[in-house]
């Protein structure tokens, strides 16, 4: 029987989330008779003394587990030989910065299982933080446009809101935005920017999370060819906040005037161009949640943005949260990843300078790549749930067979990288980013 360990996170101070909580880990426990390890941490939102009430012993170290599990990338020099690692790995795109990474793990003999690719038969992810990232991320730009918006002295009930990481909970944050939302009702906005219209690209985890805290603004949702009777011909009302959601046929057409394939887009993203730009006039804050790689058009450009400003003197788009977070990807004006700590910057269209801080004049950009983790407590359960049901299989494999002889079930056969220091066969397109 393999023995786990769950590692502490250790990338920033602000990583208190786990990957399975107490009770859950006594259930898993209980389920496969195996011995649990918990890597000692002064941060967890779950104590030592929580997983030894459940059965886990604590440990100062990895080394006593058959199958590590974590959140974040594992430092290299951390790395041990002949294990199964269990983490978001961020190397599935070839991304450079997980490269040396991803060959430490080949090198060391070990097998990687990676949450974001165990997915059902349809693609969809089965284990996440997402919807989190949605809720932490709405959270955190309605907070700094707050700040933003006082500093250009515009008073709004959003000077009201914090920052996700200084509420006790998500259920205690969607409180103050409830209250938030009877100010605006009662009192309205002010009309230096009203009518404000929030528009959301995606409609997956990310995006249910961010209408999560939408809907306790109590936003009236209007459909991508109603924005310029709201914004431009000023019919929208200050008492009323706006919520618009973009699909992939809002995002790009199709090249010489041919009808849009979601299919087709999918497969052939060549074949179409951005159209989103054509919306920015219309937008108060864009919340970006849609899946991004470079074959895909960008949604926000540099241009887009610089014709906006160079046209209005005083633009409508005050603030974007780049959720999915992919620099220079999706949202063009995204240079650079922030931190919990100093989440956001301010970017000028016209000289594409950035200025860190978000009392100033610009466009408000927040690029944090761990939004989750502000939320750890309600985070780390909805992930837990989710990540149980998977690990007695995971737990009870024999990883001295192949991988198709291992016993692991489809959904996490699916996931494994590297199996025994070897590249899958579906992950072999790797090697060309590694050497």
């Amino acid at each position: 029987m393999n023995s786990i360990v769950i590692r502490a996170e250790d990338k920033n101070i602000w990583e208190k989330r786990t990957p399975v909580i107490p009770v859950d880990l006594k259930e898993v426990i209980d389920k496969t008779k195996s011995t649990a390890y918990v890597q000692t941490s002064s941060i967890r939102c779950f104590s030592d003394k929580e997983y030894k009430a459940q059965g886990a012993i604590t440990c100062d170290d990895i080394n006593a587990g058959d199958i590590i599990i974590g959140i974040k990338e594992i430092p290299e020099h951390k790395l041990l030989n002949d294990k199964v690692y269990l983490f978001f790995s961020h190397t599935i795109k070839g991304q450079s910065g997980g490269m040396p990474l991803l060959k430490k793990i080949m090198d060391s003999g070990s097998t990687l299982i990676d949450y974001e690719r165990i997915v059902d038969e349809n693609n969809r992810r089965l284990i996440y933080f997402g919807r989190f990232a949605g809720d932490a991320g709405t959270l955190d730009i309605l907070w700094l446009l707050g700040e933003y918006w006082e500093h250009q002295g515009i008073h709004t009930p959003f000077i009201k809101c914090k920052q996700s990481t200084q509420y006790k909970s998500l259920n205690e944050a969607k409180e103050s935005i409830v209250q938030i939302a009877n100010i605006i009702k009662r009192e309205g906005i002010d009309k230096a920017i009203s009518p404000l219209v929030i528009g959301i690209l995606g409609y997956g985890n990310v995006a249910s999370g961010a209408k999560e805290i939408l809907d306790c603004l109590n936003v009236k949702m209007i459909k991508p060819n109603e924005l310029s009777n709201i914004a431009e011909d000023c019919y929208g009302e200050c008492n009323t906040i706006y919520f618009c959601e973009f699909r992939e046929e809002d995002l790009v057409k199709k090249k010489f005037g041919k009808p849009f394939d979601l299919q087709e887009y999918y497969k052939h993203p060549e074949n179409y161009v951005n159209v989103f730009d054509n919306y920015l006039p219309f937008l108060t804050v864009i919340i970006n949640g849609v899946y991004w790689d470079k074959a895909y058009p960008n949604f926000v450009t540099w241009n887009g943005l610089k014709k906006l400003y160079e046209k209005n003197e005083r633009p409508k788009l005050c603030g974007i949260a780049d959720i999915s977070c992919d620099a220079n990807g999706a949202i063009e004006c995204n240079v650079k990843y922030t931190s919990i700590d100093h989440p956001a910057y301010l970017v000028d269209p016209i000289t594409r300078e950035i200025t860190d801080g978000w009392r100033g004049d610009g466009i408000v950009m927040l690029a944090v790549d761990n939004l989750p983790a502000e939320l750890p407590y309600d985070s780390s359960t909805f992930f837990s749930n989710r990540l149980k049901k998977f690990l007695p299989n995971i737990i009870e494999a024999n990883y001295q067979n192949s991988l198709e002889q291992s016993g692991l079930c489809p959904e996490i056969k699916k996931a494994v990288i590297v199996y025994k220091g070897e590249l899958t066969p579906e992950y072999e397109y790797l090697k060309k980013f590694i050497y």
